[in-house]
């Protein structure tokens, strides 16, 4: 029987974690280890990573171009847009839901060491911020309140949109993408060689995307040595109360929403789950739904049957603003850091015991807003989640606490927020009535 390239993924991804606990037992020699995990990461993290990254900007560019011709009436693209906005509101609040009612139901805070923890704990940030001065450097410069957010929401919308693809700005590209799309429309019979020219464009990022996925299993079981490798197995155990608790909340999550793929899109679970385990295995290793993209088209159009032009418009839309997982992680981070920290320096006001209703609704609602300012790569949850942390005031300087375990959190989070954006073209799509039969898995 031959083994598909889903089985070779999975089969990459065993392998390197093999390979990360066998570099991480042998106790090699720091020099020895670095020299290894480098030949890892470049094959992983830069030529894999890197590839697929390479492939987001003119993919969004191309696909939405493609779709919005294809739409054929502003009418129609209207009504699609309408219904992923509603979708992504509708399943970003139930994600953030789930997560703040879990983290005040176990209270993943207030066990374990905690006492001793907050004895220690201006070692502790300390300690954190100096092993993880890159990801500190990403937030120290993070917006700070909601207006700043909407003022580079604005900006990144309104940017050049060479500079937009040069820089991968996804909001900039997908404005440009739909106002060019539909000029071609309205251009009547005069914009069809340029509509003709992006759909053809559009076919042969697919077929290059289709290269490059021909030898991930090799570059993701490097992904994941090196990570292993530099972390050991306490990257699975550090911080456990707070790790069972976002990933218990995602298992629920991702339960309501196969629920909605059974019941509204009309369509197996099973037979979903089966159609796209690729993009799922690399949303899990990259820790990126913008690199993921390219193989979520693939996998929705091929093995799903979504019709291009919805997924075309769908899903480069959600990989920008709809992050299920990134919603309910960083309310649940926020408030664990507040049971943790609550009434020390930085976090005076904020006392776990005596948590009131208004402090939880304002996790809430900048939960949500700040999950669509989310960037679509590793770590943006970090950024983002400055918003929420000040808008109910606590002191950013708690965040690195949690770096040490975030790595390991991005792939649950990320493989969510994918299989989010790939429930809702499943959707959009039957409702729009434009699915053909699936394709073998």
């Amino acid at each position: 029987m031959k083994v598909k390239l889903h089985h070779w993924i999975f089969i990459g991804m065993g392998g390197g974690l093999l390979v990360g606990l066998l570099l991480w037992v042998m106790e090699l020699s720091p020099e020895r280890l670095a020299s290894i995990t480098w030949w890892l990461d470049l094959f992983g993290a830069k030529i894999f990573t890197g590839a697929l990254k390479m492939l987001v900007a003119p993919l969004i560019f191309t696909s939405i171009v493609a779709a919005v011709v294809s739409l054929g009436t502003p009418g129609e693209l209207g009504r699609i847009g309408v219904k992923a906005l509603v979708y992504y509101g509708v399943t970003t609040t139930v994600a953030v839901t789930i997560g703040l009612v879990l983290v005040l139901s176990i209270q993943p805070g207030m066990k374990g060491k905690r006492q001793e923890l907050r004895s220690n704990v201006e070692a502790e940030l300390a300690a954190a911020g100096d092993e993880f001065q890159g990801k500190v450097g990403k937030i120290s410069n993070a917006p700070r309140e909601p207006k700043e957010i909407l003022a580079n929401t604005i900006k990144d919308i309104l940017s050049n949109p060479f500079f937009a693809l040069t820089h991968s700005k996804s909001l900039g590209i997908i404005f440009f993408s739909i106002l060019l799309g539909i000029a071609i429309t309205a251009c009547g019979e005069a914009g069809q060689p340029a509509a003709a020219f992006f759909k053809s464009l559009s076919v042969a990022m697919f077929k290059l995307t289709t290269w490059i996925m021909s030898i991930s299993p090799l570059f993701i079981a490097c992904l994941i040595a090196s990570m292993v490798a530099k972390n050991g197995p306490e990257v699975f155990l550090t911080l456990g109360w707070y790790a069972l608790t976002v990933i218990l909340g995602i298992l629920l999550h991702v339960v309501f929403l196969l629920t909605l793929v059974k019941f509204v899109g009309k369509k197996s679970p099973m037979e979903f789950l089966l159609g796209i385990r690729e993009a799922w295995a690399i949303a899990f290793s990259t820790r990126s739904s913008a690199a993921t993209l390219p193989v979520t088209l693939h996998c929705l159009k091929k093995k799903l049957g979504v019709s291009e032009k919805t997924s075309d418009f769908v899903l480069p839309l959600g990989a920008t603003v709809n992050m299920d997982g990134t919603a309910l992680y960083e309310g649940v981070a926020v408030l664990f850091l507040i049971q943790l920290f609550g009434g020390l320096e930085g976090a005076a006001g904020l006392d776990p015991a005596t948590l009131g209703f208004t402090t939880i609704l304002i996790i809430f609602i900048t939960a949500v807003l700040a999950s669509v300012g989310a960037a679509a790569v590793p770590d943006a949850g970090l950024v983002t989640m400055v918003l929420v942390a000040t808008a109910v005031g606590l002191d950013v300087r708690f965040l690195p606490f949690i770096f040490a375990i975030d790595a390991f959190l991005d792939m649950f989070r990320t493989s969510t927020n994918v299989m989010g954006d790939s429930i809702g073209a499943v959707i959009i799509d039957r409702l729009e009535g434009e699915s053909p039969p699936a394709a073998a898995a």
